[in-house]
């Protein structure tokens, strides 16, 4: 055993795909590998950076690790970010290799005209179109839960799609809006919790003036709840202006819980506040801040976020008055997009955001039974891009727990890799 609770421990890291193009995944909330461990999702673009329009378009498609990692192209969309893709993912509950992707569309029978989501069957060679765009998908496949990217344009850009015209108008928190519950097989949709409702529910005197959203939306590993993060602002300009709740309900929006609550004063709301000097990286590094919430196959919940006063990875019960724990007290001591092992939750991967001298971020891996830490890379961040346009790690497990998929720029291009830490578990063990 180490004497030190941090220790270096590279692990050997090989770039997904050699020809041309930029490759990435997006977010940190689900694996990349189908499940024969063959194949693996990406987008790719010919750019490693640009300022996002609505006709910016991306390739969908899919890594061959058996076939020299050729890139197959499924599908096109304009319906994309840099922090989330397109919300491309694997539908692991239906049979065969079926995936499921944001897209534009010109239907209108969908609460969001202009955004649906498409369904494509690869070994049938099917493509079948939904009303709306999704933001989490259950493990079974049955359904989605779904919001208004054009609303998170507005309130949290970074995860929002462009639009090709401003809405007219967006309600601070309106009965007719929030999380809709939509049906894969049939593509009809159900709204579940409105705004009106998460602002009607526990209310602090900040929600009045604010306009509200949702973000982090994740399912449960059974498929019968869901966790959200309901935030608000006054001030949409500036992330360190956002008020934060964690809240977990019922797929069909009943049983709402709230976990916490990171209502606080903000003194950035002066009139001589200068949104323009807020650091690309100052909301992640919030004392304020929740975030990256995700379940664990326990039905647990990780999640970086204050409670009791202090501020850490801390895991909770889905109760009313749960349990809470902090993970990695005086180790793990800033903000990243963390998971557990999906075969051995004694190990947990995360990242943190880049060093403001070095530009280095650091992947590791925490190992909670003996309470050690293994940096397992280091990778440069360009520290020319910004908010929403960077690129962080955002570690995604394999399968089988042995290897850990993340996007990088620090070879000037944003690609794909692959690290495998099957040793350095098995030394451990």
């Amino acid at each position: 055993m180490t004497d030190s609770p941090i220790v270096k421990s590279p692990c050997p890291s090989r770039r997904l795909g050699s020809g041309p193009g930029n490759h990435f995944f997006g977010y940190y909330n689900k694996t990349v590998w189908d499940r024969t461990g063959r194949y693996v999702l990406a987008q790719r673009v010919p750019f490693p950076d640009a300022r996002l329009t609505p006709d910016l378009q991306a390739e969908i498609g899919f890594f061959d690790l058996d076939d020299g990692d050729r890139f197959h192209v499924v599908d096109v969309t304009s319906a994309w970010n840099w922090q989330m893709g397109s919300q491309l993912q694997w539908l692991d509950g239906l049979e065969g290799r079926q995936l499921i992707h944001n897209c534009r569309t010109d239907r209108t029978d969908g609460a969001y005209p202009g955004l649906g989501s498409v369904i494509h069957d690869i070994d049938r060679k099917t493509r079948r179109e939904l009303p709306m765009p999704v933001y989490s998908v259950s493990p079974d496949s049955r359904f989605a839960l779904c919001v208004d990217y054009n609303r998170l344009y507005i309130t949290h850009e970074t995860i929002g799609y462009p639009w090709r015209t401003r809405p007219s108008e967006m309600p601070l928190a309106p009965a007719g809006d929030g999380i809709h519950n939509l049906d894969l097989a049939t593509g009809q949709s159900r709204l579940i919790i409105s705004y009106a409702d998460l602002r009607n529910f526990h209310p602090v005197a900040s929600m009045e003036k604010a306009i509200h959203w949702v973000s982090h939306i994740e399912i449960s590993p059974d498929s019968r709840r869901c966790l959200f993060l309901h935030r608000w602002t006054e001030r949409v300009e500036d992330e360190t202006c956002f008020l934060h709740r964690l809240i977990t309900a019922n797929a069909d929006g009943s049983g709402m819980r709230l976990l916490e609550d990171s209502d606080h004063p903000l003194p950035q709301l002066a009139e001589d506040f200068d949104p323009s000097a807020v650091g690309t990286y100052d909301y992640e590094k919030s004392e304020y801040q929740i975030s990256h919430p995700m379940w664990c196959a326990d039905g647990r919940i990780i999640v970086w976020g204050p409670h009791d006063g202090s501020i850490h990875y801390h895991r909770y019960t889905d109760e009313d008055g749960g349990r809470v724990e902090v993970i990695g007290d005086g180790i793990l001591t800033e903000n990243g997009h963390m998971s557990f092992s999906p075969t051995d939750m004694r190990w947990m991967i995360s990242d943190t955001y880049p060093d403001p001298q070095t530009h280095e971020r650091i992947l590791f891996l925490y190992d909670t039974q003996k309470n050690v830490r293994h940096d397992v890379g280091s990778f440069y961040a360009d520290p020319s891009l910004k908010k929403e346009n960077r690129c962080d790690l955002h570690p995604r497990w394999s399968r089988d727990g042995k290897s850990i998929c993340i996007d990088s720029v620090h070879e000037t291009q944003r690609q794909m890799y692959v690290i495998d830490v099957s040793g350095l578990i098995d030394r451990a063990s």
